[in-house]
C-alpha cells in the first residue's frame, strides 16, 4: 500500500514537473490594448492601421522575436466615439495591460488624465501636438499636425516666385484634430513665417466644393493647405481639376497649388482622386512604397505575410500601425535585455531612454525615433513627397520644420 502511494507521489510530482516546465517553455504573455476606427468616421486611416498594428504583433510572435514570450494585443473597434474610447481603456486596465495604443485626437485628449492617474505610457494614432501639453505619458509616434503644416508653409515660402507674400487658405477637418495645427501656423507667422492666410475652410460634408473654390479663387488664394482624411481632398481635388483650378507646376500662377499633412495623403489618396491627385504636395515623416527602399520592402512582405491586398500592403496607414507597434516590441525587448519585468513603469522608463545611442530606427519611417523626458514627439524628420504620374515620389531630402522650434521656444 506504502509503496502503490509512493508511486502515486512520484507521479504526480512528474507531472507537476512537467506542468511548471511547460509554463516556462511558454514564456511570458505580454498585454496591450488598442482601441481605434475600423469602421466609421476616418475608418479609411483606421482599418489599415489595425491591420499593420495585428501584423507586426503577429510577426513577433511568429518569429520569436521576444524568445518564448509573446505579445497578445487586444484590437477593439470604437467607431471614433469617445465614450466607446474610455470604455475600452478601462476593461483593457483590467486585463493588466503594459502599453496602450489610443487612436483619435478627441479621444486622446479626454482620457489624458486616466493615463496621468493610471501611469500608462501611451502612443496615439493622433500626432496632435496639444495631446503633449501637460501630459507625462503621451507620446506621439512622428512629427505633430502643426510641425506638418508648419513645414508645408515653408516650403510655399522658398518656392514660391511671386513678390508678395505667399496668399493660403487651410482645409480642415471639423474637430479638434483638424484645428489643432491653425493656431500654431498663425504663431509661426507671428515669429516671421511670411504667408497670408486668407482663409481657413472647415468641411462638411457636402459632396460639392465648386462654391468654396470660386470663393478662394476670387479671393486670391494660391495655396491650399490641407489637414482632414483623404475622401474630402479626393472630393476637392476632384473638384478642383473639373474647374481647371489645379496647378500643373508648383506655384503655377491663377491656379491652386494643393498640400496636405499625413492623414490627407498616401496611394489612399491617388486611388480616390485619380488623376486629379497629379502635383498634389503631401508630407509625413512615414515612407511610401511607392519608393524602392529597405523599409518599402519590409512593409509589403509583412502585408503578404499575413494575406492583406494589396491596398493596404501600400497604405502609409498600415505603416502607421506597423510602426508604433514596433516601436513598443523594442521597448519591451530593451527592457527584458535588462532584466526587467514588463510593466507599465518599466517601459515608461525605456521609452524616455530612446535618445541618443539608444534612438530606435524602425526603417518605416525617414528619421529615428527619439524620446525623452523633454521629447515625447518620436520622429522630428519630415519628407514632402509630391504625386507624379500618379504616384508619390520625394521633393527633396527630409527636413526638420525650423520653426516649429521657434514657436516652442
Amino acid at each position: 500500500m506504502k509503496m502503490k502511494k509512493s508511486i502515486r507521489w512520484m507521479v504526480m510530482l512528474a507531472m507537476g514537473l512537467m506542468l511548471v516546465s511547460g509554463q516556462a517553455v511558454a514564456g511570458e504573455v505580454y498585454k496591450i490594448g488598442l482601441s481605434l476606427a475600423i469602421t466609421g468616421p476616418t475608418s479609411d486611416a483606421g482599418n489599415p492601421y489595425a491591420k499593420g498594428v495585428e501584423d507586426y504583433f503577429n510577426y513577433v510572435n511568429d518569429t520569436k522575436m521576444l524568445g518564448e514570450d509573446k505579445i497578445d494585443c487586444t484590437i477593439r473597434d470604437d467607431q471614433y466615439k469617445n465614450d466607446v474610447t474610455k470604455r475600452n481603456f478601462e476593461e483593457f486596465l483590467d486585463m493588466g495591460i503594459v502599453f496602450y495604443l489610443n487612436y483619435s485626437t478627441g479621444s486622446t485628449l479626454a482620457l489624458k488624465r486616466d493615463f496621468e492617474e493610471e501611469q500608462m505610457p501611451v502612443i496615439p494614432a493622433s500626432f496632435h501636438a496639444g495631446n503633449l501639453e501637460n501630459s507625462n505619458y503621451i507620446f506621439l509616434p512622428i512629427a505633430s499636425y502643426s510641425a506638418q503644416a508648419i513645414g508645408l508653409a515653408e516650403y510655399i515660402v522658398s518656392h514660391h516666385s511671386g513678390g508678395a507674400k505667399p496668399k493660403v487658405a487651410m482645409f480642415i477637418h471639423p474637430s479638434a484634430f483638424g484645428r489643432g495645427p491653425v493656431d500654431d501656423v498663425k504663431k509661426a507667422m507671428e515669429a516671421g513665417l511670411a504667408i497670408d492666410i486668407i482663409e481657413v475652410v472647415e468641411h462638411g460634408k457636402n459632396l460639392d466644393n465648386t462654391a468654396m473654390l470660386k470663393r478662394l479663387k476670387s479671393k486670391g488664394v494660391e495655396y491650399i493647405i490641407s489637414h482632414t482624411v483623404q475622401s474630402p481632398v479626393a472630393t476637392m481635388l476632384k473638384d478642383a481639376a473639373s474647374l481647371d483650378l489645379i496647378a500643373g507646376s508648383f506655384g503655377q500662377k491663377d491656379k491652386f497649388t494643393f498640400l496636405g499633412a499625413h492623414y490627407t495623403g498616401g496611394n489612399d489618396l491617388v486611388a480616390l482622386a485619380g488623376p486629379s491627385a497629379e502635383n498634389f504636395y503631401w508630407t509625413t515623416s512615414y515612407i511610401v512604397t511607392s519608393e524602392p527602399g529597405e523599409g518599402a520592402e519590409m512593409q509589403v512582405a509583412l502585408a503578404e505575410r499575413y494575406g492583406r491586398d494589396e491596398k493596404a500592403a501600400n497604405s502609409h496607414n498600415y505603416a502607421n500601425g506597423m510602426m508604433v507597434a514596433q516601436v513598443a516590441a523594442e521597448l519591451i525587448k530593451r527592457a527584458k535585455e535588462k532584466g526587467k519585468e514588463i510593466n507599465p513603469e518599466t517601459l515608461y522608463e525605456e521609452i524616455l531612454a530612446m535618445n541618443g545611442d539608444k534612438a530606435f530606427d524602425p526603417k518605416t519611417t525617414v528619421g529615428p525615433v527619439t524620446f525623452s523626458k523633454t521629447d515625447h514627439m518620436g520622429v522630428d524628420t519630415l519628407q514632402l513627397y509630391v504625386v507624379e504620374n500618379g504616384k508619390f515620389k520625394s521633393a527633396g531630402e527630409p527636413f526638420i520644420p525650423e520653426y516649429t522650434a521657434k514657436i516652442s521656444q
